[in-house]
């Protein structure tokens, strides 16, 4: 079975597709927005309209497919930013109206964790899913994926770009803060928010740029000091969330997947608990089609039922549901 599957949940129109569990194409158009600001939904959602179409065509091509030999089209449901959900919904209803293909909608926080399975062999992981819209402490439980920590206000990621953003760093900021944290030499004490196994990030960028707004701190120092805190929380919850399940892995995808810091932190954690670490490489750990069309093959062979009629976008839907 064949798949076509649309991710439009932030800043990436992604169209990917799927045989089984072979990845026969993988196109991607990223909005970027203007230096000194973050993502504009309204903008992104304009940007993923106006390429929808040539991404579309441009994976079929690659794929060397044509829409009559699609057997099933995905698209991310949510959660996410709405205005850019509803162009991947239109998309997709669009595609499957043409084709009379079935629809499925499916959950991007499910996709993010089942690629990384694929990608990286892992079985049965605690996943770390950090990006600039989630963060979370995932893990299959008792028939469910169960979330055993997350933020409670905005996501790492987000975190990141703020603090970057407020201190004329270019966007995105976690491979800039990463780069200027290396010539770091002195930590400055920031808020460490670990509440139970729940993280809180708002409060630390908040100190954090006080530090350089008026206490003129280096921002060498600054980025060191925003990474060492807000990847030992996260390393500290997941270090819990393995002792409380017992499992012996660890997954760590989305956008701050790539943090060579975070890897080492949770690498020396894994090491001393025992437990094996998976990183899902760069190429699939942000957002992207393929993962879409992938979960969407799952979704649709556990019996799940397409989409029909009135079909709208769920901004909140979370993985736990």
């Amino acid at each position: 079975m064949i798949c076509l599957g649309i991710e439009s949940t932030a800043h990436t129109f992604g169209v990917g597709i799927c045989k089984g569990k072979t990845i026969l194409s993988d196109k991607r158009a990223v909005y970027k927005p203007p230096l000194g600001s973050g993502i504009h939904p309204k903008k992104a959602a304009q940007h993923h309209a106006a390429m929808a179409l040539q991404t579309i065509e441009g994976a079929l091509s690659s794929a060397h497919l044509k829409l009559k030999d699609i057997d099933l089209i995905a698209f991310s449901q949510g959660p996410g930013l709405p205005p850019c959900l509803q162009v991947g919904l239109i998309a997709a209803k669009s595609l499957a109206e043409k084709g009379k293909k079935p629809l499925i909608g499916v959950n991007h926080c499910l996709a993010h964790v089942e690629i990384g399975k694929l990608i990286t062999g892992a079985n049965d992981p605690i996943v770390v899913y950090v990006s600039g819209g989630n963060t979370q402490i995932l893990g299959y439980t008792d028939g469910r994926y169960r979330v055993f920590g997350e933020t409670e206000d905005i996501a790492l990621g987000n975190a990141l770009d703020s603090f970057a953003r407020k201190i004329g760093l270019p966007h995105p900021g976690g491979p800039v803060i990463e780069k200027m944290a290396k010539s770091g030499k002195k930590y400055i004490k920031l808020p460490y928010v670990v509440k139970g196994m729940d993280l809180s990030f708002s409060g630390i960028v908040t100190a954090a740029v006080r530090e350089y707004s008026q206490k003129g701190q280096l921002v060498s120092n600054l980025c060191f000091s925003i990474q060492e805190t807000c990847f030992a929380m996260l390393t500290e919850v997941t270090e819990r969330a393995l002792a409380h399940t017992g499992k012996k892995e660890v997954l760590v995808t989305g956008g701050v997947a790539a943090s060579g810091r975070l890897k080492q932190m949770l690498r020396i954690m894994c090491k001393e608990r025992g437990a094996k670490l998976y990183f899902v490489p760069k190429k699939y750990s942000g957002d992207n089609g393929v993962m879409i069309a992938l979960t969407g093959l799952l979704v649709y062979k556990h019996g799940i039922k397409p989409l029909k009629g009135t079909i709208k976008i769920k901004q909140k839907w979370r993985i736990d549901e």
